[in-house]
């Protein structure tokens, strides 16, 4: 099991313009993983929570890309931790072995998934009781 410890806020660079302001990650360079997958939710209607489950394996890396919206994690042995997303050059390092529930999304909220696997089906774990084992 991973502690919530080895969770955290990682600040993008910020390159600043007039014209608009630009942010961007390269692989290892920013994130503590190589990129396999990625994939963004957004059309979340109001009071809906997204997530509720953890990765045997897989590790993320999720950004506010537009709008805001809470992260909330559990080892299942810890205190819940809530993380507030809600600027484009910040995102929250999940490593495996994490209970993750993402609720209150603002209205036309964009969130951007970065993992460190291809999808599979058997990596998820849907019962929180079952991480206590891991």
């Amino acid at each position: 099991m991973n502690s919530l410890d080895q969770v955290k806020i990682i600040q993008l660079p910020k390159i600043l313009d007039k014209r608009g302001n630009l942010t961007f990650f390269e692989g290892v360079t920013h994130i503590p993983f190589s990129i396999n997958r990625t994939y963004w939710i957004y059309d979340v209607p109001g009071g809906e929570t997204r997530g509720g489950h953890a990765f045997k394996e897989q590790q993320e890396f999720i950004i506010a890309l537009s709008g805001s919206f809470d992260i909330v994690l559990s080892n299942a042995k810890e205190e819940v931790r809530t993380y507030h997303m809600n600027r484009s050059y910040f995102g929250l390092y999940i490593p495996n072995k994490i209970w993750r529930q993402m609720c209150n999304f603002s209205t036309n909220s964009l969130a951007l998934v970065v993992a460190s696997t291809v999808y599979n089906p058997d990596d998820y774990i849907w019962d929180i009781d079952e991480l206590k084992y891991l």
